[in-house]
């Protein structure tokens, strides 16, 4: 199933960045709001589906990582990623994500998205495999405060139909725009790719202190969990969001 939503992709006509986000697994849990709310910056409301604010935890293999005009390098161009994500609206009610932590395996990829987009990310040990229906995702934290963990296996289902019509599938992974903080303004970039081709799945182990480490509580229960063999994606470069409040005295 490729996945509809209200907001349709961005066209990102001069992209900075080329990715492959592929073996993707989108494992959520519901959360009360405000435990959400109060993990954002002014100018940001946490979005809720069913009354709840959701959560994400999404292990994926970033591959063809290049900037325009240059080939994909080898090492630096293939590596394991992991994601604590939530979802939110900014003061025009623009959908986009708001990361938490993001864990990458190569520290100069860290270090570039730290100092240009000032994500949240963190150089870990991270392996991806994928055997037949099986993906295995192993994350250990490096660089800065160390020590955070994600051990999980997902056994893929079949695909979701069109004839679901899974709305919270798309509220969850229909995203295109990340928001961030940059000089003490809240910041936006738009990733362009094409929809998502979901598949049922399963968390059939899971050892992971990613989202408290990212001050959320324990999550609780099982997670309701999606995978996509993954998507091409085009990134655009940040920009301002136009009258959101400044977050500097």
């Amino acid at each position: 199933m490729k996945v509809r939503v209200s907001d349709p992709p961005p066209r990102v006509a001069r992209p900075v960045m080329y990715h492959h986000w592929n073996s993707i697994t989108f494992l959520h849990w519901r959360y009360p709001p405000a435990a959400v709310q109060r993990l954002l910056p002014p100018g940001l409301t946490a979005e809720t589906f069913g009354g709840a604010a959701w959560v994400g935890l999404t292990p994926f293999l970033m591959e063809r990582v290049r900037p325009p005009a240059l080939p994909a390098l080898p090492w630096l161009s293939r590596f394991g990623e992991i994601n604590v994500r939530t979802y939110a609206r900014d003061g025009h009610g623009r959908r986009g994500i708001w990361f938490l932590s993001l864990d990458a395996a190569r520290l100069p990829a860290v270090a570039a998205a730290r100092a240009g987009y000032r994500l949240p990310y963190f150089w870990s040990g991270i392996d991806v495999r994928v055997a037949g229906d099986r993906i295995g995702y192993r994350c250990r934290r490096r660089w800065p405060a160390g020590g955070a963990r994600c051990d999980a296996e997902v056994k893929l289902g079949p695909p979701l139909a069109e004839a679901d019509g899974d709305e919270l599938a798309g509220f969850l992974t229909a995203r295109y725009r990340l928001f961030t903080v940059i000089a003490g303004r809240l910041a936006a970039a738009e990733a362009e790719h094409p929809p998502w081709p979901l598949r049922h799945a399963e968390a059939i182990r899971l050892d992971q202190d990613l989202l408290q480490r990212a001050g959320l509580p324990a999550p609780a229960g099982e997670p309701l969990t999606h995978a996509s063999p993954g998507v091409p994606v085009r990134i655009g470069m940040w920009h301002w969001v136009t009258g959101a409040p400044g977050l500097r005295a």
